[in-house]
């Protein structure tokens, strides 16, 4: 897949909730945002990066901006969560997803703000990419996290992923779950609309 244009891009936003009832938004990251997230991995804590990207790095780097800021290429994919403070548009949260069509996974990576970390935010995220991940017609959706880091843990289990050793890095241990063909109760309406339009479309398209 090529990247998609920013008129595409605008058509997949999802209001999701915090645990107190704020409104949330998942959004495909647009170029106007490389600088924003470049500010975002900045202000991270030190072990919250190293948690993010598997080593000690001071900001992202500019080769991997550059994969964020080009949706659709490769079939890899980022989205901001972003809140409304003090009146203007704030990151609080990431993450970046791939579709694997050899075997129908779909692998992420999120990260969520230090200071908006216990709001539900990355329960959110996680249950939004399970959706996503649906769309594509995934069967699981797993990703990779370091033995110590206990917050994505704990909200990979509570969210009923099962565990299992990473078989790319010994540090890490793997998080996957099976993904629901049609998923109930998840917030990502438009996308999920939009994948069944394309779905009928194929169907309907003549043969030959």
């Amino acid at each position: 897949m090529t990247a998609m244009r920013l008129d595409q891009l605008r058509q997949y936003s999802d209001i999701l909730r915090t645990r107190s009832g704020e409104a949330l938004t998942v959004r495909f990251v647009e170029p106007r945002d490389a600088e924003e997230l470049r500010h975002y991995f900045r202000s991270l804590s030190m072990s919250s990066r190293y948690n993010r990207f598997f080593r000690p790095v001071s900001e992202v780097p500019s080769s991997l901006l550059e994969q964020f800021i080009h949706v659709g290429e490769a079939d890899r994919f980022s989205v901001v969560a972003t809140m409304r403070v003090d009146g203007f548009e704030k990151i609080v949260g990431e993450a970046c997803y791939v579709f694997h069509g050899e075997d129908a996974s779909i692998e992420f990576a999120l990260s969520i703000s230090n200071n908006w970390q216990g709001h539900g935010i990355g329960k959110a995220i996680l249950r939004n990419l399970e959706c996503r991940a649906a769309s594509f017609g995934a069967h699981r959706i797993y990703g990779d996290t370091l033995h110590d880091n206990k917050s994505m843990i704990a909200l990979a289990r509570r969210a009923g992923y099962g565990f299992t050793n990473s078989p790319v890095d010994w540090t890490a241990t793997r998080f996957e779950k099976h993904v629901d063909a049609e998923p109930r109760g998840i917030p990502c309406a438009t996308w999920r609309l939009e994948a069944i339009e394309r779905q009928q479309a194929a169907h309907a398209a003549p043969k030959g």
